[in-house]
């Protein structure tokens, strides 16, 4: 019987939990670490089916994207933007797309979210220039790497019916990219997010894909749900996944340690009783949320299209388990006293690494007030759902 993506992610926990020191010393997935991920198929699972991606349901994915955040945020967190880039095949045709995901052996897509690239028209396809392009997760381990550009043509910029900048992606062997060494952080060191630079580099059309217009070529539920909210679900399920393993750590603790000047264990005090009780309330709401939000918008799609509530719902779930979830580590945290302040410290990692995903865009706070504008009947920019 075929190993289950859940199954491979849960048999891949140890390996990633004994690499998490390395992880981070390195700043990147070691290397026996991503071929035993890309060799499970776990880079793939949101490639269409059709060329031979997995094309996972949304909910089994949140579960697995979870089950590596418990083992370690930083492995998890690379994995979900390496796989929820590969949705992008479905807007590819599938040869081009195959050539990409598929025929080079554990290939993986490195990103950049800003459109800083330019990208001029040539003969049978680009020649683009990136200067710095930031937050590229995992590009030292890619097989492409994707320059995010405004098109020009004939000296001007090209643009789309409605008037807007013509926007694309054009995946560059990362072997003609100049990656720079600047992902020197606190938190998060293992995803390896540095920025790159391409110089003039041609791109034949078949690797480039509009990155917000690009028409839907597969018909698969998966990709009826916004990228966006298909990031967010992972990077969610990564904090709440961290936030789980650092309960468990905590009470590990509490029950060995009696701090100074205290007369008992920390699990015996009553303080720590209630923040472990209020964690956990916080931690399985904010959980059994995400799948509620996950399930009823993937039921959507598999009857056709999503609504605008079904977005907002999981925009708001998914925003809302990043802020439990540092809500929960800051806790144990804070009830840990001294020992977690220590480099090598389970929980002080937990603590770099929950607020390295705060400041993502996926857990601004801001998406509080968007959710709230459209609960109240306001306009909002549906483009952020």
């Amino acid at each position: 019987m075929t190993e289950s993506p859940l199954e491979a992610a849960r048999k891949l926990a140890p390996q990633i939990r004994a690499s998490a020191d390395e992880t981070d010393r390195l700043r990147e997935l070691p290397r026996a670490l991503f071929e035993a991920i890309a060799d499970a198929g776990l880079f793939h699972l949101a490639v269409p089916r059709a060329i031979g991606g997995g094309e996972i349901d949304l909910p089994t994915y949140v579960q697995v994207i979870e089950e590596l955040g418990k083992a370690d945020a930083s492995t998890g967190w690379v994995v979900n933007q390496g796989a929820i880039y590969g949705t992008y095949a479905a807007r590819m045709p599938r040869e081009a797309a195959r050539k990409i995901w598929i025929d080079p052996p554990r290939a993986v897509v490195a990103n950049t979210p800003a459109a800083t690239a330019k990208a001029i028209v040539v003969p049978g396809g680009y020649r683009v220039t990136a200067e710095r392009q930031g937050f590229s997760t995992g590009c030292r381990h890619a097989t492409w790497i994707a320059a995010h550009a405004q098109v020009l043509e004939n000296g001007k910029t090209r643009l789309e019916a409605d008037g807007t900048p013509e926007l694309r992606y054009l995946l560059v062997p990362v072997g003609e990219a100049e990656l720079l060494d600047t992902w020197h952080t606190r938190g998060m060191r293992g995803t390896g997010t540095h920025h790159f630079n391409v110089h003039d580099v041609f791109v034949p059309d078949e690797r480039t894909v509009r990155s917000a217009t690009a028409t839907l070529l597969e018909e698969g539920p998966l990709y009826k749900i916004p990228r966006t909210l298909c990031f967010a679900s992972g990077d969610a399920a990564v904090a709440l996944g961290m936030a789980r393993t650092c309960l468990e750590t905590f009470a590990e603790l509490a029950g060995s340690k009696t701090p100074r000047a205290m007369p008992s264990l920390l699990r015996e005090q009553s303080m720590v009783q209630v923040s472990v009780g209020q964690c956990e309330a916080w931690l399985r709401s904010g959980r059994a949320f995400l799948l509620e939000a996950v399930r009823d918008i993937w039921d959507a799609a598999t009857r056709g299209a999503v609504t605008l509530e079904q977005r907002a719902n999981l925009r708001i779930a998914t925003t809302h388990g990043i802020r439990l979830a540092a809500q929960i580590i800051d806790t144990a945290y804070n009830a840990s006293g001294a020992t977690a302040a220590y480099d090598g410290n389970l929980v002080q990692r937990h603590f770099q690494d929950i607020h390295v995903i705060t400041q993502h865009l996926q857990g601004r706070l801001a998406h509080y007030e968007m959710v709230g504008r459209y609960w109240l009947g306001l306009p909002i920019d549906e483009a952020r759902l």
